[in-house]
């Protein structure tokens, strides 16, 4: 197939142990400084973006958003934040690998964005929502002509939403789900409003799955760290 270098898209939630927060905040300083090192040098050679979910979600308490073009350095990051001060606290209750690719649907609004899909570029919106996803059996057995028109009322709908930008990732044969797909946005409103639309649409009848689903908040990798620290920490760093 002839197209662009496609990127692989790793997407790694956290979640920390409530024995970290036994630890001196000299302790979990100089480990989260160690993690952030760790970032800092892998960034130099693939696009990682932060996120937290402390109070958003039970289950982990934030998420790193790594695009690349080779897969060991996945492999070698997640290593090395092990080994530092914070890897033995830290767990991953969710990990989703994926690629990027050219669609097969056509875009009937904007034919050109089809040749952006081999490279997500991320518009370091305020809010991201991930989630896997896995279509039906049945999906795959219709005509491609059948899918088309179904993939063009779901595409004409999310053009009504242009504060929304989809990125739309691939996992067949690679993890467990066959997407996995981030939606960035400074308007979580406009996205709810938008998943309701879809919900209406003939392609939803072929969604087998679309869950876990995950709201993350954009920030920093060191804003990211501090918002696991309690309110009478940050106000010491605060001074």
């Amino acid at each position: 197939m002839n197209e662009k270098k496609r990127q692989f898209v790793n997407f790694g939630f956290y979640k920390v142990s409530p024995q970290w927060r036994s630890l001196s905040a000299q302790e979990r300083e100089k480990g989260k400084q160690e993690f952030i090192e760790v970032i800092e040098e892998y960034a130099k050679q693939m696009i990682i973006l932060p996120y937290t979910l402390v109070g958003i979600r039970g289950d982990c308490d934030f998420m790193l958003w790594k695009i690349g073009y080779n897969l060991k350095d996945f492999t070698e990051m997640q290593a090395h934040l092990f080994s530092t001060g914070m890897g033995p606290f830290l767990e991953t209750p969710y990990y989703y690998l994926a690629m990027t690719r050219r669609s097969i649907y056509l875009d009937p609004v904007n034919p050109s964005h089809d040749e952006d899909r081999t490279r997500i570029i991320p518009g370091k919106k305020k809010f991201l929502f991930v989630y896997p996803f896995i279509k039906t059996r049945e999906w795959y057995a219709l005509p491609k002509e059948k899918r088309q028109e179904m993939m063009t009322e779901h595409i004409i709908a999310g053009n009504r939403y242009p504060s929304v930008k989809l990125n739309t990732t691939y996992s067949y044969g690679l993890d467990d789900q066959e997407f996995v797909v981030a939606f960035e946005t400074d308007n979580p409103e406009d996205f709810l409003d938008l998943v309701m639309e879809l919900r209406d649409s003939q392609a939803s009848r072929y969604t087998k799955q679309d869950t876990p689903t995950f709201t993350c908040l954009s920030g920093n990798i060191r804003e990211t760290l501090n918002s696991l620290m309690t309110n009478r920490e940050k106000a010491s760093l605060r001074g």
